[in-house]
């Protein structure tokens, strides 16, 4: 795979997991009712949670490494 290849797949696949993990987590929050500092708080850690997991999936499924997750 050439390198500008490479990195049009490494952004894209970035890009994916911003949009879902943002999504997710702005909905679960929104939908728990929760606001102010707190609801900042528990909207981060949801974020980076689903974030890193919508990483790992995109890598199992189609076998693009990101960041090595999963090398021993």
């Amino acid at each position: 795979m050439s390198a500008v290849k490479k990195w049009v797949t490494f952004f894209a696949g970035i890009l994916c997991a911003i949009i879902i993990a943002d999504a997710l987590s702005s909905a679960i929050v929104a939908a728990a009712g929760i606001a102010g500092a707190s609801g900042f708080i528990i909207n981060f850690v949801l974020y980076a949670a689903i974030f890193f997991g919508v990483l790992y999936a995109i890598e199992k499924i189609f076998g693009i490494a990101f960041f090595g997750f999963g090398r021993g």
